[in-house]
């Protein structure tokens, strides 16, 4: 059939492959097959032609005595339910109910089929129930394009097909990252050939539902090339049937599946102090089958712009990683006026990781977050507030290699970085760099030279054991003017430490444990140091720098010897607390160190005497102030003392199905030490540190404690004496410092019955890791950068509540709450240093409907920590994001609404705040 007049290039079909057609419900009525001047004439009344043979009836059952048999009719395989009827008057084989046809690489079902076999041309359209619905939409597959429709006909010769209301799913592949859908519906499909096809008032949309679409974009006409392209003319949007302003006078769209490259829109709006932008425009660009890379940029009409690079590689079984790489040039105020400043910031992330059964033998990782002291606390993403509790930057990389053979060797070479970022804006002391550029590392498996490599070793002797092994560096502290430049290598200190350990361990009484070992140790520079005394300032001070290998070495001794002891208190079984259990860990160590005065020196002065304070004479080494330190001038002789106790009951279980009782900790640690030096003059007892924790309600509120107590009492000036706080009127020990923190984090899951079984334990005190990268934080208790960008969770059981749209009287909500005080009282200063409150939580009020909060308080600077509200609402295909910070030094807010899918994700407004004045 030909392309009538109006047939022009149509809009917006973005997709890959012309896959998967659905039918929804019909809103269409099929069109006459007359009103197209069709030769092919459905009947009207399908009684006349049905057969009282309701069999199915295949091609053999054709009249081998046909005038004119075609070359269709020979190659062609096609049945129905109900009947088959040939026609000789009309030409035209019918076919009803459940009637399929195959041909080569074309498969069509239906509820009716009419063909005609002289033309090679067939019809298929619907049929209906007994209550007047239709069904049996047909199903056509050509190859691997599959089209679902009210009706269509298909010429075998010419390939050409006429299509009635078709509804298509295009999938856009995305690699690893996953796939979108756009679902495109049109009143008449023409299909020229297998890679062109011909789309008459066609309407695009991500929305599932093709038939009452929320949003859809309407297109009168457009050419579309599967696999390929997508070229349209004029194209409008449309929300719930309502037309928008938004349109385009034509367009083009590349629809090739898996990555492609192309431009990235960026986002429209307007910051305050910063005027109107651009952000987020670039390019998206794959590399190979295995890596990408997108280059966006941020350009603001007062001059200060933004670049950023990102790459995301993998091979599967061999490795994976990715980078970020972000450069921004802020300028705030205007030229002229006493406020302006211009500033630049940078951030460098990247890691890498490595599959272990690519090459068990060798490993190469990074972890990697480098960047300007200020890079957060000025950032222009608001992406970045939550990180602005981060006090530090740190990253690692390293390559290991194993040497399996007998004794097993392990290398590794690492290259890390530490880094303070500042809090403030006006907080500029804390841009020190630390590097190790890099730490070669290696050592040798333990070597039992009297006993049996495979054999039990057993007594004294047998369980003599040593190894070796090697730390050498090149250190260096550097500053953010002088980094990556050669100045930063002016510092830079080099030095080995090769260590050998001997040890050996028995048992004494059966029940005591002892260790018996020594060290010894050989210490390499190339730096030395020559000093002298300065009479002005009373200091030593650094005289000249001695450029060369020097070495010195040092040993020790140490022996220990401990035990388990185990108390039980049996209660009884008919008792809800059975038992209880207390084990106890005591330990004692010795050690002893000798002086190393050999690498001392008599300390001059200018005039090149020696130097006495206090009637002693003062004396130091050149190797004070290199890599790994120096030898002591003083021998060390002393005690030390630990305790470790946990204590756990048996309880008896609700549960009366329950065998055994249950496992319970009352206290998972509470551990004691201190010390006795032998050679101290006085003061020869170490204030005694002890530390504890515990984990109740199932292991969801996590306790955690320590603290100092010094048995010394102190003077007016607040120096510790030899004497007891006991003796001096107060206490057997001064409590001189302590800390404590409780976290709790639990959800409505909780307090779900059905669940209950299936709570697992976990370690609580993993989710306060302090030098994670949000605010120090593996939680979201400082605010979460994430959250505009969250999905929602695919839990099958929360899928289905979702899609009947009920919950019942079940609202979801998770809550994860931290306290944590600390005090100090070295010199009576009865002091608490910090002591604060902070708590995160979502409600999801509804299925598609989320709000979330993150804030604290600061009980000794009597403020708010950053405090962020968010909001999320699903709107069907669009997704609406709201997150506040309404007071503070990073107040402003972020609003966004937008097509959910990532195929149209440039259809979206997102409009920002400035940040707060209070911050400059």
């Amino acid at each position: 059939m030909q392309s009538n007049k109006h047939h022009l290039l149509l809009l917006v079909l973005l997709f890959s492959s012309f896959s998967c057609l659905f039918s929804q419900e019909d809103k269409v009525v099929i069109l006459p097959i007359k009103s197209i001047q069709d030769s092919i004439i459905a009947p009207t009344d399908y009684t006349n032609i049905l057969i009282k043979d309701s069999t199915t009836v295949d091609s053999t059952q054709i009249d081998s005595l046909n005038k004119k048999p075609t070359l269709l009719l020979d190659k062609i395989k096609y049945r129905a339910k109900d009947y088959v009827k040939l026609s000789q008057k009309d030409q035209k084989i019918y076919l009803y109910n459940e009637a399929e046809i195959y041909y080569q690489d074309t498969e069509l079902k239906a509820g009716i089929i009419i063909m005609d076999y002289i033309k090679n041309e067939v019809y298929a359209g619907r049929i209906k129930d007994s209550l007047g619905n239709y069904t049996q939409l047909p199903y056509f597959k050509q190859g691997g394009s599959v089209v679902i429709p009210d009706s269509i006909r298909f010429n075998f010769d010419t390939k050409k097909a006429l299509i009635w209301n078709s509804r298509t799913e295009q999938e856009a592949g995305l690699g690893e990252l996953g796939s979108d859908a756009m679902n495109v519906y049109a009143e008449i499909t023409k299909k020229e050939n297998d890679s062109v096809y011909f789309l008459n008032k066609g309407r695009l949309t991500t929305s599932k539902d093709t038939v009452n679409p929320d949003y859809y974009i309407l297109v009168n006409k457009a050419k579309f090339v599967p696999k390929k392209k997508v070229i349209a003319g004029f194209s409008n949007m449309y929300i719930a049937d309502v037309p928008t302003p938004l349109f385009l006078p034509f367009a083009y769209f590349p629809m090739s599946t898996g990555r492609t490259g192309g431009l990235i829109f960026p986002t429209f709006g307007n910051i305050a102090d910063r005027g109107y932008f651009l952000q987020n425009g670039g390019y998206y660009l794959p590399i190979g089958e295995y890596a990408d890379l997108e280059v966006t940029g941020d350009l603001y009409t007062n001059g200060s712009y933004g670049l950023s690079s990102r790459s995301v590689y993998a091979k599967r079984y061999k490795f994976r990683g990715g980078f970020n790489v972000q450069f921004q040039n802020i300028i705030n105020s205007q030229k002229g006026f006493d406020d302006y400043s211009r500033s630049t910031n940078y951030n460098i992330q990247w890691n890498h990781s490595q599959d272990q059964k690519s090459n068990p033998n060798s490993s190469f990782s990074a972890s990697v977050n480098l960047g300007s002291s200020q890079y957060y606390i000025n950032s222009l993403r608001i992406q970045d507030i939550s990180n602005t509790q981060n006090n530090t930057l740190s990253s690692s990389i390293s390559y290991s290699k194993t040497f399996p053979e007998y004794p097993s060797v392990n290398m590794s070479l690492t290259a890390s970085h530490s880094q303070l970022t500042s809090s403030t804006l006006t907080d500029t002391d804390t841009d020190n760099i630390t590097m190790t550029l890099p730490t070669f590392q290696a050592s040798m498996e333990r070597i039992y030279p009297f006993a049996k490599r495979d054999g039990i070793k057993k007594g004294l002797i047998q369980n003599i054991n040593f190894q070796y092994d090697v730390t050498a560096s090149n250190s260096l502290t550097t500053n953010d003017d002088d980094f990556l430049s050669s100045r930063m290598f002016d510092n830079a200190k080099v030095g080995a430490r090769h260590r050998i350990p001997l040890s050996t361990n028995f048992k004494v009484a059966k029940y005591l444990s002892v260790t018996v070992g020594g060290t010894y140790e050989d210490l390499w520079t190339l730096d030395t140091y020559r000093r002298a005394y300065d009479e002005t300032t009373k200091t030593e001070i650094i005289t000249d720098t001695i450029k060369g290998f020097d070495r010195f070495n040092k040993y020790n001794f140490t022996t220990s010897i401990g035990t388990t002891i185990y108390g039980t208190l049996n209660l009884g079984e008919d008792k809800k607390i059975q038992a209880i259990r207390h084990v106890v860990r005591p330990s004692i160590s010795y050690g002893y160190t000798p002086s190393f005065d050999q690498f001392y020196e008599d300390l001059l002065n200018s005039n090149g005497e020696q130097v006495i304070i206090n009637e002693e004479l003062q004396r130091y080494t050149r190797f004070e102030g290199t890599l790994n330190g120096s030898p002591s001038l003083s021998k060390s002789n002393s005690l030390s003392f630990s305790l470790a106790n946990t204590l756990e009951a048996k309880v008896r279980s609700k549960d009366s199905t329950e065998t055994e009782a249950k496992k319970i900790q009352i206290l998972r640690n509470l551990n004691f030490s201190t010390g006795y030096n032998f050679n101290a003059d006085s003061l020869k007892l170490s204030p005694i540190s002890f530390s504890g924790g515990t984990s109740i309600l199932k292991n969801k509120m996590s306790i955690n404690f320590a603290g100092t107590l010094d048995p010394y009492a102190i003077d007016n000036n607040g120096t510790r004496i030899n004497t007891f706080n006991i003796d001096n009127g107060g206490s057997w020990a001064r409590l001189t410092n302590a800390r404590g923190n409780i976290s709790y984090s639990f959800s409505s899951k909780d307090f779900d019955k059905k669940n209950d079984k299936d709570n697992k334990e976990e370690d609580i005190d993993n989710k306060y890791d302090y030098n994670a990268s949000s605010g120090g934080r593996t939680d979201d208790l400082f605010g979460d950068s994430d959250f505009m960008n969250q999905k929602r969770p695919n839990d099958k059981e929360d899928e289905e509540e979702r899609e009947t749209g009920l919950y019942s009287n079940k609202i979801p909500w998770d809550l994860r709450l931290a306290y944590t005080v600390s005090y100090s009282n070295p010199n009576r200063e009865n002091i608490i240093n910090t002591h604060s409150l902070m708590f995160s939580g979502n409600i999801e009020l509804t299925p598609k409907l989320k709000v979330g909060a993150s804030s604290g308080y600061d009980f000794v600077n009597k403020g708010f920590s950053i405090t962020q509200l968010r909001f999320q609402r699903e709107l069907g295909s669009f997704n609406v994001r709201l997150n506040w910070t309404p007071f503070g030094l990073y107040e402003r807010w972020d609003f966004f609404i937008g097509i959910s899918s990532s195929i149209l994700s440039d259809l979206k407004w997102d409009k920002q705040s400035t940040r707060s004045l209070s911050r400059q």
